[in-house]
């Protein structure tokens, strides 16, 4: 084989790099759609979560003449999952710090919290999250979602409200507007 057919199978330095600029910008866009992917999938979890607790309150009140669920035990029958108490293992490590049961809490296949409480007094026009987080779904008995969806306020004593915060918009200083409000 001649040299000059030897130059002329080879590629040329500016040809390799080129190809590899090429494969770093995919990876790095792949690199950069991944944690959004993610965060879409457990948001939608959360979601479908939210409607297995929702698809329970309905139940419960159903069985029980159209009474709603004072506490998180009340829902035991009808969700999947076990009493939660303070010395629980916490679903986070950081649980535990943001979240103390005032009630019997139930917590849902070793993820979710279910924290059910009446709406606080003084939150009827403002609206609450009340305990929800990422982890922690708030079920606010004799109340509904406000007009935007995000947060709970009066309702009549057969409503309901359930909420989560959803990760996807999550801004950590107005928490509302990454919660997600579900009425029942």
């Amino acid at each position: 084989m001649s040299r000059q057919q030897m130059k002329e199978r080879g590629f040329t330095i500016i040809e390799v790099v080129l190809v590899l600029a090429i494969a770093a910008l995919i990876f790095l866009m792949v690199f950069i759609a991944l944690p959004a992917l993610q965060r879409s999938q457990r948001d939608a979890a959360r979601k479908t979560e939210l409607g297995k607790v929702t698809s329970a309150i309905t139940t419960y009140q159903s069985n029980n003449r159209g009474l709603q669920p004072a506490n998180g035990q009340d829902l035991m029958n009808y969700v999947d999952g076990t009493l939660y108490s303070a010395a629980s293992t916490a679903p986070t490590p950081d649980h535990q710090s943001k979240y103390t049961p005032a009630d019997p809490d139930v917590v849902l296949d070793n993820t979710y919290v279910l924290h059910v409480s009446p709406l606080p007094a003084g939150t009827a026009a403002a609206g609450t999250i009340g305990y929800a987080d990422t982890d922690v779904i708030q079920v606010f008995t004799g109340a509904k979602c406000d007009s935007t969806g995000h947060t709970a306020i009066a309702g009549s004593t057969r409503n309901a409200a359930v909420i989560i915060l959803l990760e996807n918009g999550l801004d950590t200083s107005n928490l509302q507007s990454s919660s997600f409000c579900e009425d029942v």
